[in-house]
């Protein structure tokens, strides 16, 4: 009869192979679901379920609004904000912005704690189709290593399609057809310039942060973005830097 010990090993081994066939099961319908959205749009997003389970638990009514348009429906100048305030150095990384996460981890060395930000657009995408708003290192691992495969498989003017689609933009607001339509009465193509820097400015915390009634916490970070897009030289050269042959797919 084996000792405690051999079986508290073999039961050990047998954990571990079945964490890793669950690993790796997740990473492979990640990637097929990636695959599929280069033509397909994704029925819903963890984000959303974690949303519409969180107002069920806590008893609160739940109404999702959201209608997908293709790129060319949404404002350049949503693009425009969206890139200057999330990741502009988004049509120049392949996924991950190193540039980035060195400075953030120099500033947090000299700060001695865990920072925050740093995600990118692709990053944001992968946490909202495929994981949870919670904070974790296991979390940014997974973003880590599927931002790099989800542009290997995705054209960026696709991945930013996506993301504008899918994001959060306020309770229950997904999308920026929809956020347009419920803060500002208009489509999401007649967005203008302030419009968008508003809506960029609440992506960090739009459950708290209200493009409908902005803080001045909002409208300090609606002005940064509003220089930040000027730096960037306008709307147009998403367009210019995207159809580099460096990036054409």
């Amino acid at each position: 009869m084996p000792s405690p010990g051999k079986r508290l090993r073999r039961w050990l081994r047998a954990l571990l192979i079945v964490a890793a066939v669950v690993v790796a099961g997740f990473y492979v319908c990640c990637i097929l679901e990636l695959a599929a959205l280069r033509w397909a749009n994704p029925p819903t997003t963890t984000v959303q379920v974690e949303r519409r389970v969180a107002a069920w638990l806590h008893h609160k009514p739940y109404h999702k609004r959201q209608s997908t348009v293709p790129l060319s429906r949404i404002s350049p100048e949503l693009q425009h904000a969206v890139v200057a305030a999330e990741d502009g150095r988004f049509f120049q990384h392949h996924g991950i912005d190193w540039k980035e996460v060195d400075r953030l981890v120099d500033r947090d060395l000299e700060e001695g704690r865990l920072g925050r930000g740093g995600s990118t657009i692709t990053q944001q995408l992968i946490k909202n189709l495929f994981l949870v708003t919670n904070r974790s290192l296991v979390r940014k691992a997974v973003e880590f290593t599927l931002a790099p495969v989800a542009e290997l498989i995705l054209p960026k003017r696709r991945i930013l399609e996506l993301y504008l689609n899918e994001i959060e933009w306020g309770p229950g607001v997904y999308g920026a057809e929809a956020a347009a339509e419920h803060f500002f009465q208009k489509s999401a193509a007649d967005l203008t310039p302030c419009d968008s820097a508003v809506l960029a400015a609440v992506l960090p915390n739009p459950q708290r942060l209200l493009a409908a009634a902005p803080s001045a916490y909002v409208q300090q970070r609606r002005d940064w973005i509003l220089g930040q897009m000027q730096a960037l030289g306008g709307p147009e050269m998403l367009g210019e830097i995207d159809a580099s042959p460096s990036r054409r797919r």
